[in-house]
């Protein structure tokens, strides 16, 4: 362990966004099974392999049979305002200097992805810290150092709930810049990779509704019959 992912591993958090209404899904998402296993245990899974203490923002009546696997979760102060709002309880209630975003229904993200964009934001000191694919930002997985908090509330206030323009407003108003990470360099340069070697494009694909659900699992079960060489680092 380098002396940054030291000092990080005292000073950070990962959060589970887990709220929300599944409404696409036809019951809650976060208990959804992807290879027998609870979306939300797999997210928290993902956290922990990255070296991170794991929370829940989000708290629904139907996560109460999953409490003891669960034992800590944030509810939001802003309902029904979308993701924004598990950001802003889970901020509130955090007293980590990096906070790590990760919503439920990203199974196939590989841990690898989270401590590169951890250490990036730890090395660049920028407020947000975000993923660049094929040109695109990505709004989730993101890394929000506590500086952020404040913007986040004005503009939750304001009724502006968008991660999209979060992201890119909030580190203006910093006098920073936000950081969006090509997430095609990190892969190439060997310093993240899916376990089953998945392509970077499918690490982002959610699991909205029952079909895209399928669609995973057929993805990743076809991929760990047929696994793919680990990328050559020079």
């Amino acid at each position: 362990m380098t002396r940054l992912e030291s000092q990080l591993s005292g000073s950070s958090a990962g959060f589970v966004l887990a709220g929300g209404r599944s409404s696409r899904m036809g019951s809650d998402k976060a208990l959804v099974l992807f290879h027998g296993v609870p979306l939300i245990q797999i997210a928290m899974q993902i956290l922990i392999a990255a070296g991170l203490p794991a929370r829940v923002a989000g708290v629904r009546a139907s996560l109460a049979a999953f409490a003891e696997q669960v034992p800590e979760q944030i509810p939001d102060t802003f309902p029904d305002a979308g993701p924004l709002a598990g950001v802003h309880a889970a901020l509130t209630a955090s007293a980590s200097e990096w906070n790590v975003f990760l919503p439920v229904d990203l199974p196939l993200m590989p841990a690898s992805l989270l401590v590169c964009l951890l250490l990036r934001a730890a090395l660049t000191g920028t407020p947000v810290t975000a993923t660049r694919l094929n040109g695109r930002i990505e709004p989730f997985p993101v890394v929000l150092n506590r500086t952020a908090l404040p913007g986040i509330v004005q503009l939750l206030h304001s009724g502006q709930t968008a991660c999209h323009t979060a992201w890119q407003s909030i580190p203006v108003a910093l006098g920073a810049k936000l950081d969006a990470v090509s997430v095609e360099h990190l892969t190439q340069c060997g310093q993240c990779r899916h376990p089953q070697g998945l392509p970077p494009f499918l690490w982002f694909q959610s699991a909205n509704t029952p079909a895209d659900l399928t669609r995973l699992h057929r993805i990743s079960i076809q991929n760990a019959e047929h696994p793919q060489p680990p990328n050559p680092v020079s």
